[in-house]
């Protein structure tokens, strides 16, 4: 067993989206756990509802680590903190090994810099159904494309007989990449989905026994020990923070359930080890903001899913609009929405909101909106001072009905630095936006 200072860490990774490496990646976490390894695991990128499945499976908070919206010396920061007290750090990768942005080398989001940055080896999750011998020349094509990153093993995903192994074992044994699982067709697991990816880890009443069952699969279908052996060392700097958001205030006022609860993990660890207390309040339990706070945050979420509670919470609505007559209120996505004075939810139905802002959305036209986002910022904000460039993301399927007559809160630009022109709004005390924050730029 390693010793809890010599963390080993690897990178599980897929070819595309739909490969099973969120399946895989649960069962090893929750069979490690349960043999009692201690395990930490990371997401590769800025989804914000695979990490609390991660927290759920190993009993240790969830991280985001995002080679785009993250500068490296903060990638580093992130990930050897993580790593302490740790024997292994998992990191899931995000859409294919190699996907992401057109940028600097090393910067572009895609998992293969965080395995690069962080010399992790990759664990390649391989979809097999529907192929044999060609799994041999997908990793093949793996093993050459980018020398930077090294695959370790893969795991043969979604097997259909006996046969169906052996041919695939005597096609990629040339290659001399050990297989560390095989896992059948109906051993996959489910999790239940929605508009936005997986139902979340808290609104999942059977998570504990559906990790029971993940645990189970990995026993079964994965190498464990070779996995493990897999690991390579954790080669990573102590990095620096300087480029985490700083704490909006001393006492942060942050709205917390099913409607409101896309946060990164990061930002929160960030503003406690400075110091900040973060009070949790419930909008859909009618709590409104404790007024001894600083500041209040509103963050992403579900509000499209429960706009008629919220439309009727009254000492939510009348509390916070309380708070912003002296004291600052952000929205980020959902937040943001709720900060409006109304939203159309998917039925057709308008819900009046906080009124804090102009702002009307909609659900009854839906239409994704997905990418990373730089936002200069316009004035003063809970995310920084004038000037200032934050680096974060954007996804909802909300339109915007209108913006009405308030001031934008950022000029935007996408990952490739082209220009999307002003967005978000800010009146008074009161900001929001789409995109949600990850670091300063």
């Amino acid at each position: 067993m390693n010793a809890p200072d010599a963390p080993r860490g690897l990178l599980i990774a897929a070819p595309r989206s739909g490969s099973g490496k969120t399946t895989i990646t649960l069962a090893l976490l929750s069979a490690l756990a349960r043999r009692g390894v201690a395990v930490r695991a990371a997401k590769s990128g800025p989804d914000y509802i695979d990490p609390a499945f991660h927290a759920a499976a190993t009993g240790r908070p969830g991280l985001n680590l995002d080679s785009w919206a993250m500068p490296p010396a903060l990638v580093d920061h992130l990930a050897s903190t993580a790593a302490q007290g740790a024997e292994l750090l998992v990191a899931e990768g995000a859409m294919g090994l190699f996907d992401g942005v057109a940028t600097e080398p090393g910067r572009t989001g895609a998992g293969a810099d965080i395995a690069a940055r962080l010399g992790l080896p990759v664990l390649l999750v391989l979809d097999v159904s529907g192929q044999s011998q060609t799994a041999a020349a997908v990793l093949r094509g793996f093993l050459t494309h980018d020398p930077r990153v090294r695959i370790a093993g893969v795991v043969l995903n979604k097997l259909g007989s006996e046969r169906h192994i052996r041919m695939i074992r005597e096609a990629v044994a040339p290659l001399g990449v050990p297989i560390l699982g095989t896992v059948p067709r109906e051993a996959t697991i489910v999790l239940p989905e929605r508009h936005l990816g997986l139902v979340q880890a808290g609104e999942t009443d059977d998570l504990a026994a559906r990790l029971e069952a993940l645990a189970d699969l990995g026993e079964r279908h994965l190498d464990l020990d070779g996995i493990r052996a897999a690991a390579g060392p954790l080669g990573v700097a102590a990095g620096d923070a300087n480029a985490l958001i700083a704490p909006p205030g001393q006492r942060i006022a942050l709205a917390q359930d099913a409607a409101f609860s896309f946060m990164y993990g990061h930002l929160l660890a960030g503003w406690r080890a400075l110091g900040a207390e973060i009070h949790p309040f419930s909008p859909l339990a009618d709590e409104a903001p404790d007024p001894s706070c600083d500041v209040c945050w509103l963050p992403g979420g579900y509000p499209e899913l429960h706009a008629g509670r919220l439309a009727t919470a009254a000492r939510f609505l009348e509390g916070t609009r309380r708070f912003a007559q002296s004291k600052p209120v952000h929205g980020e996505c959902g937040g943001y929405m709720a900060l409006g004075r109304a939203l159309t939810d998917a039925d057709g139905t308008t819900h009046a909101m906080l009124g804090l802002l102009d702002l009307e959305t909609s659900f009854a036209r839906r239409k994704m909106n997905l990418g990373y986002r730089a936002a200069r910022l316009l004035a003063p904000s809970p995310l920084g001072a004038t000037g200032e460039t934050v680096r974060g993301h954007e996804f909802h399927y909300a339109t915007v009905v209108t913006r009405g007559g308030d001031a934008p809160l950022a000029e935007l630009s996408d990952a490739e630095g082209r220009p999307l022109g002003p967005a978000g709004s800010r009146r008074g005390s009161v900001t929001g936006g789409f995109f949600h924050a990850i670091a300063r730029g």
